[in-house]
């Protein structure tokens, strides 16, 4: 794939205009209702599907399905992500007007510490080919891993990144406003909402270590890798507020996300060693596993109801 340096520009640009524009559209303190995420969530959704319409349409089918199959792999570990703002927000008990900056700066975060890791992983493909062997067995582990923890949650007191920063920081009581530091008496304090931001921080590396490899899986090119996973990125906020009621509903979803990696973990080790697994069949796979798991999640719930 001949990606010219213009286009990598356009795509950057893109991002970052997007960026921007979230920032000054939401730059007020109000909370975003459901209504509103939702609007935003089909604008990043379209800004995605656009793209892949774009990539498509210039580099073939084959390049675009590469880059979908990314996509939905993105936004389909994010959601889980996702659920683990919510247990953060929660245990911190962070009023919802603050919480679009935390995220805003936690998706920053996130797209610089995934474009490191997406340089780092395509020099080591590009010079290792075998290091797909690793890649492809992690996410099998990672999988069953996640099948077998499927009814643990994220405990925030059992976090040894959290109890090294509340022994190291010199902390405020309570969050009073959006404010990351406070002075009182001429000493510099930080607030829990920083801790909520480190802590996003730290649990989007966590995730994007599961992410990026699968990503990999279906496709070598770094464009797709990154165009993928910027703009699946892009929309998790939206997304947040979008599903943040509706956490306890998705009763199947680590089951379907197990089954996604250990499928991209077999496939990419299949791929590599035997034969070439059809785009259009990989992503058909990740879109009903996916769906299975939401239906039979929501049929669960109604059952329960009844």
């Amino acid at each position: 794939m001949n990606v010219s340096l213009t286009t990598w520009s356009l795509l950057i640009g893109f991002v970052l205009a997007m960026l921007l524009v979230d920032l000054f559209l939401h730059r007020s303190h109000n909370e975003i209702k459901f209504k509103e995420a939702a609007i935003w969530s089909s604008i990043w959704v379209a800004c995605g599907l656009g793209v892949g319409g774009v990539i498509w349409s210039q580099y073939g089918s084959e390049y675009g399905l590469q880059y979908l199959s990314g996509y939905v792999i993105e936004k389909s570990l994010a959601i889980d992500n996702v659920f683990v703002w919510g247990l953060l927000f929660a245990a911190f008990a962070v009023p919802k007007r603050y919480q679009h900056r935390v995220l805003f700066l936690g998706v920053v975060g996130a797209l610089v510490m995934r474009s490191i890791m997406i340089i780092g992983g395509s020099a080591a493909i590009k010079e290792f080919s075998w290091i797909l062997y690793i890649f492809g067995a992690f996410l099998i582990y990672t999988g069953f891993k996640m099948f077998i923890q499927r009814n643990e949650h994220f405990d925030l007191d059992k976090s040894k990144v959290y109890q090294w920063l509340r022994a190291k920081l010199r902390m405020t009581d309570s969050i009073e406003d959006e404010s990351f530091t406070k002075r009182i008496n001429g000493v510099r304090y930080f607030t829990p909402l920083f801790l909520v931001l480190i802590m996003v921080e730290f649990m989007d590396l966590v995730f994007a270590v599961d992410s990026i490899p699968a990503i990999f899986a279906v496709t070598d090119e770094p464009f797709l890798v990154f165009a993928s996973n910027a703009l699946a990125i892009l929309g998790l906020r939206s997304m947040y507020f979008l599903i943040a009621d509706l956490m306890d509903k998705f009763k199947y979803l680590k089951e379907g996300l197990s089954v996604i990696l250990v499928w991209v973990g077999a496939k990419m080790i299949i791929s590599h060693a035997l034969f070439k697994i059809p785009t259009w069949l990989s992503l058909a796979v990740i879109i009903a596993v996916l769906a299975i798991s939401i239906i039979a999640s929501f049929r669960k719930v109604d059952s329960n109801v009844k």
